[in-house]
C-alpha cells in the first residue's frame, strides 16, 4: 500500500554485519534492526599512561598531553524485535512464520561465538553435522562484525555484553517478541595490524580498517565544519 506520505525520506536503519573470511570471500551474517534503538550510549575513555611505582622521586611526570591511541568507544543499545508483522504475510516471511523471531536472535548469538578460520558459519555447520574432530573450533579466532548505523557511523565491534528478555512465545515455544541489550567495544584500525607481528591481510580486516578510517574522517569533517562555523563567535569571546 502506498505511503500515505509519498516524499516522506527514507527510513535508514542500523545492522551488525558479521563478515567471516570464507572459501570465495567474506561471508555475511546480517542482522538488521527491526526498529532503530530510541537511544544509544556513547562512552569515551582517553588513553591514559599506566601508573609505575619505579620513577624515582622528584622526576617528571610523563606530559599529560600524550594521546599515543584513540580514546576507547563502547556503546549501549536496546534492540527490539517482533514476528507480528512478518506473520500478516507468511508467504513472503517463511521462517518468522515458523520461528517467530529465534532466528533473528540465533543470528545475533552467532557474533558472539569463534568461528571456523575456513568456511566461516556453513563450515561450522558442516563439521558438527559430519562430527569431524578435526573441525573444532579454535577459540583464538573470533568473527568481524561491522555496525551500521548511520552514514557516519559504521564500525568495526566486538560484543562485550548481551542479554534478551523474551516477552512472548508461539503455540510451540519460539520467541515471537524479544529486547535485546548490547553492549559493544569499538575496535580501531590498531586491531586489524596491516604489517608485523598479528598482521591481518584478509579481506574482512581489510573492510574492518576501511570501516573504521572511513568514521573517523566523517567526524573530522563535521567537527572541521562546526569549528568553521563557530569562528565568529570565538572571536566576540576572547578578550583581545
Amino acid at each position: 500500500m502506498a505511503s500515505a506520505f509519498p516524499r516522506s525520506p527514507k527510513l535508514t536503519k542500523g545492522a551488525l554485519i558479521q563478515l567471516t573470511e570464507g572459501l570465495i570471500g567474506p561471508v555475511p551474517n546480517v542482522v538488521a534492526f527491526q526498529y532503530n534503538p530510541e537511544s544509544v550510549t556513547r562512552k569515551l575513555e582517553p588513553w591514559a599512561p599506566p601508573e609505575s611505582s619505579e620513577e624515582p622521586e622528584g622526576e617528571a611526570q610523563s606530559d599529560p598531553q600524550i594521546q599515543p591511541y584513540d580514546p576507547q568507544e563502547t556503546l549501549d543499545l536496546t534492540l527490539l524485535f517482533d514476528a507480528t508483522d512478518d506473520w500478516e504475510e507468511p508467504d513472503e516471511h517463511p521462517i518468522a512464520a515458523v520461528s517467530g523471531v529465534a532466528h533473528r536472535l540465533a543470528a545475533l548469538e552467532r557474533m558472539l561465538y569463534p568461528v571456523e578460520e575456513d568456511g566461516g558459519l556453513l563450515g561450522d555447520v558442516v563439521s558438527l553435522i559430519s562430527g569431524d574432530a578435526s573441525g573444532a573450533v579454535p577459540r583464538s579466532i573470533v568473527p568481524v562484525v561491522l555496525l551500521s548505523f548511520s552514514p557516519g557511523l559504521v564500525m568495526p565491534i566486538r560484543i562485550t555484553g548481551y542479554s534478551v528478555e523474551e516477552q512472548a512465545w508461539s503455540p510451540t515455544l519460539y520467541p515471537i517478541r524479544a529486547s535485546v541489550s548490547l553492549g559493544v567495544k569499538v575496535l580501531t584500525d590498531r586491531a586489524f595490524p596491516e604489517e608485523g607481528e598479528g598482521a591481518q591481510t584478509g579481506i574482512a580486516a581489510e573492510i574492518a580498517r576501511s570501516a573504521y578510517r572511513y568514521t573517523r574522517v566523517q567526524r573530522d569533517l563535521l567537527a572541521a565544519a562546526h569549528m568553521g562555523s563557530g569562528l565568529g563567535n570565538v572571536l566576540s569571546l576572547l578578550p583581545f
